[in-house]
């Protein structure tokens, strides 16, 4: 470089040659990557070279959507006629929420509920067992727990709202075939029977809820309720291993088939569910 700066004419500058040596020196550098790259042939593009950790995908989780769940009791019933008072109902239930968690569950899962009990040793009373009804709206929701305990069929109503509990528990979150199991008590224990020191079993918050497809064997008639009629629609029973073809027979004569047309039995709630998650969502927020 010293010899080509000497070599200079009084016309030519210095700065301007050494940027036309680095340029010719990055140009034979590039040449050569390419030769290297192509094997020698710089027509060919360079050889790919995949990465040593590829990136692994989760498609079920890409795919999968967090479950969009709002429990029932916020829907009101149609019955109803004055919105304020579900309205003021709403804020306490929410206010509620944010000071004890109430997990989504259906008829059929499994719940441990922890309770304040004065009159219990640590002043706390927990009971396993299955949720065998989800009933009312509102304040007044309430959840039924069943077990057998020392082949004793034992059933706890709770408020769903009450301040004195203190925890709830989705042991095995999962739905049945009907969303009243109230049948139950007139099936065999087994179905009813529920470990107190039950593991918890996971579900990831992205998956489906799991249906239970147990049909349950039912004890000896006389049962609490005449199950077999048509008006129940019950799908979790063995009616043919409890009842005679003449019996199912006869039931069928207090089939109502009018109500399959009765518009004003139900009514579509989809706009309002849709108003009233959103409202939830944005109070349980702040």
């Amino acid at each position: 470089m010293a010899a080509c700066v000497r070599g200079l004419g009084k016309g030519m500058n210095p700065l301007r040659l050494l940027g036309h040596v680095r340029l010719r020196n990055a140009r034979l550098l590039s040449t050569s990557g390419l030769r290297l790259a192509s094997g020698g042939n710089l027509n060919q593009p360079p050889k790919f070279t995949p990465p040593s950790k590829p990136v692994i995908v989760d498609e079920g989780q890409a795919e999968a959507s967090q479950r969009k769940f709002l429990s029932q009791e916020f829907i009101p019933p149609r019955q109803r006629t004055d919105p304020l008072k579900f309205y003021m109902e709403r804020k306490d239930m929410i206010r509620r929420r944010k000071v004890i968690d109430i997990p989504e569950f259906y008829a059929g899962s499994i719940l441990a509920v922890t309770m304040a009990d004065p009159h219990a040793s640590g002043k706390t009373n927990r009971f396993v067992g299955i949720c065998t009804q989800i009933k009312g709206k509102g304040l007044g929701a309430t959840f039924v727990l069943r077990n057998v305990i020392d082949a004793q069929g034992v059933e706890i109503c709770y408020e769903m709202y009450n301040p004195r509990i203190q925890k709830i528990e989705v042991l095995k979150l999962e739905k049945r075939l009907d969303d009243n199991l109230m049948y139950l008590r007139d099936a065999l224990p087994k179905y009813s029977t529920v470990d107190p020191d039950m593991k918890p079993v996971y579900l990831s918050s992205t998956a489906e809820v799991p249906v239970n497809q147990t049909k349950v064997m039912m004890l000896p008639k006389p049962w609490s309720k005449r199950w077999e009629r048509p008006k129940f629609n019950i799908q979790g029973i063995r009616f043919d291993l409890a009842l005679s073809p003449e019996q199912m027979e006869e039931a069928q004569k207090w089939a109502e088939p009018w109500q399959e047309y009765d518009m004003l039995k139900e009514y579509d709630t989809s706009e309002l569910e849709g108003k009233i998650a959103e409202e939830v969502q944005q109070e349980m927020s702040k």
